[in-house]
């Protein structure tokens, strides 16, 4: 998320929101996807999973994460446009055939005369998204324990990297430094920046695998 108030000619551009949405959401899919499958691997059914995988994840999880931006920033008057950085984009699927990911597809700019306090609510909401996604994959755990419908090795999948991926994300973005969102919440609020990390970080490093699926395989006995 970029407050961009000193250059006014990025808005000279004609805005197509679902466009750039479109691209960044594409660009991210594909180079999670080869990340995770393996240079060597792209014409293997492993990639079309990972794809599929990807899509769901990790495009939607930036998605959201930019549209909450916008969506809080137009709530308070501002004008907002997200625009995806198609440099950023293409060096990031070039760089996920070494088998590094790096999240960088784009960013929702702002203006308008704003608060401390609505900018740090501005930048809380992507993080803050990107954290609820988690815990959402989390729950999704339970009905597909249970129910074990039809693809459940994928939705299993599907499950595990939702919460981890949203929850590292969620994190990530509480750096409170240079353009991360997490600089604009602690000029904000100290409290809530400290709430939302301590979040991040439980969801990140404190479940650890095996207590996740120790918790997931007593479920599957019991039902």
């Amino acid at each position: 998320m970029r407050d961009f108030t000193s250059f006014d000619d990025i808005f000279s551009r004609p805005p197509n929101d679902n466009f750039e949405l479109l691209k960044a959401w594409a660009g991210t899919t594909l180079a999670f996807a080869i990340m995770q499958t393996g240079a060597s691997n792209l014409l293997s059914g492993e990639f079309v999973t990972n794809l599929i995988v990807a899509a769901i994840v990790a495009g939607i999880g930036f998605v959201l994460h930019e549209l909450a931006h916008r969506v809080v920033a137009r709530g308070y008057g501002a004008q907002a446009h997200f625009f995806a950085n198609d440099r950023w984009l293409l060096l990031s699927i070039l760089i996920s055939f070494l088998g590094v990911f790096i999240a960088a597809p784009g960013a929702v700019w702002h203006r308008g005369l704003l608060t401390v306090r609505q900018s740090g609510i501005i930048a809380l909401a992507g993080p803050v998204t990107n954290l609820a996604l988690s815990v959402l994959f989390l729950f999704l755990f339970i009905p597909v324990i249970v129910l074990r419908p039809p693809a459940f090795d994928l939705l299993i999948t599907i499950c595990y990297v939702g919460f981890r991926f949203n929850a590292w994300i969620g994190l990530f973005n509480m750096i409170p430094a240079g353009p991360f969102d997490g600089a604009k919440v602690l000029a904000w609020d100290w409290k809530v920046f400290a709430v939302t990390v301590a979040i991040g970080v439980g969801l990140t490093f404190l479940l650890s695998d095996s207590a996740l699926f120790g918790v997931l395989q007593t479920l599957a006995r019991m039902f």
